[in-house]
């Protein structure tokens, strides 16, 4: 069984300015995202939901058999959720199972993305979706210094520490069904988390995360 991926994309960043088709190691951000997406035996159609001409343009430069969705206006704009956006789509869209994903995540390989689409597939009797997180394993705080996962009076090593798992927005995998079922929302009424490792996972936000994925996508090459 195959997924279709959905890869929204909007013009406007607040952080950092055009993200989605900076140059990253000489090509558009969104190309390394789509050529993974691209590569895997599990992904169908890849689909581009954007309000902005210049990605459309750029996108299909690149990968002419990629769907473009142009995003209604009522769908624009910073405050808009993903889920507004991902119901849109699948309205748009044939087939029942998606993962979702974004332009801001890099270094994500298919094998992973292979890996996780096999996951969701087998486990379908007991899940109705999957979404990646990363493992922390720090002490953590509250505002106002209440400890989360830990006693301030006994001090175990890092390691030792309960795992908290935190969403890093790599991608998420569900069908129209779960999607329907939970309330339009991408993560379903019985979801599964699939761990990367935090370097992979990294999400590009900011300038500084930018810089960050640039050195470690040259490295993976051998560049630097």
């Amino acid at each position: 069984m195959k997924v279709n991926a959905l890869v929204p994309m909007k013009g406007h960043s607040e952080r950092v300015s055009g993200k989605n088709i900076k140059n990253f190691c000489d090509l558009p951000l969104f190309y390394y995202v789509i050529d993974t997406l691209l590569k895997s035996g599990f992904v169908g159609k890849v689909v581009v939901n954007t309000d902005s001409q210049e990605i459309k343009e750029s996108v299909l430069k690149f990968f002419n058999t990629v769907i473009i969705i142009d995003r209604p206006q009522d769908i624009c704009g910073d405050m808009v959720s993903m889920n507004d956006i991902i119901t849109y789509d699948l309205k748009q869209v044939e087939g029942e199972h998606f993962i979702q994903t974004h332009a801001t995540n890099p270094l994500l390989k298919t094998q992973t993305i292979n890996a996780a689409v096999q996951e969701y597939f087998d486990n379908l009797s007991q899940f109705d979706s999957l979404f990646s997180v990363t493992k922390i394993k720090t002490r953590l705080y509250r505002e106002d210094f209440s400890p989360i996962n830990h006693n301030p009076s006994e001090l175990i090593r890092t390691q030792d520490l309960p795992p908290i798992f935190s969403e890093n927005s790599n991608f998420y995998i569900f069908s129209k069904h779960s999607f329907n079922k939970a309330g339009n929302k991408r993560i379903g009424l019985k979801p599964r988390m699939f761990e990367i490792n935090e370097l992979e996972a990294i999400d590009i936000d900011t300038s500084e995360e930018f810089e960050l994925a640039e050195i470690l996508y040259k490295k993976r090459k051998g560049v630097l």
